[in-house]
């Protein structure tokens, strides 16, 4: 995929998007939004065979449980998606990459879904 800058990338620009979001923007630490950054980043290199230094600092993943505290509508998630497929989109990785990629983000964007529409 690219390794971490490749991560990086992507993140800080999902960011850019999530930060004009009224719907999603509140879900993020603005204190932290660095960490939060460095901590996505971190699990997708993780992810994605880079280091594990993710679960060394934070421990398993256990994506469902550290989402259990916000509100996850399939509006949410659909928004979450929008930033994301933008983001992507400006990586311009090979069409398997790409593919490849979205597809594990559209699963994982699904499974954090934990409310209905409001």
């Amino acid at each position: 995929m690219g390794g971490r800058p490749t991560f990086e990338r992507l993140v800080r620009r999902f960011y850019e998007g999530v930060r004009e979001d009224e719907l999603l923007w509140h879900m993020y630490p603005e204190s932290d939004l660095e960490g939060a950054i460095q901590r996505l980043t971190g699990f997708l290199e993780q992810y994605w065979g880079g280091p594990t230094t993710y679960s060394q600092e934070r421990g398993h993943p256990r994506l469902r449980m550290r989402h259990a505290p916000f509100t996850v509508t399939p509006e949410a998630r659909d928004r979450w998606l929008l930033h994301m497929r933008t983001a992507v989109d400006e990586l311009t990785l090979s069409p398997l990459d790409d593919a490849t990629l979205w597809a594990y983000l559209e699963r994982a964007a699904h499974a954090m879904v934990n409310a209905p529409s409001a």
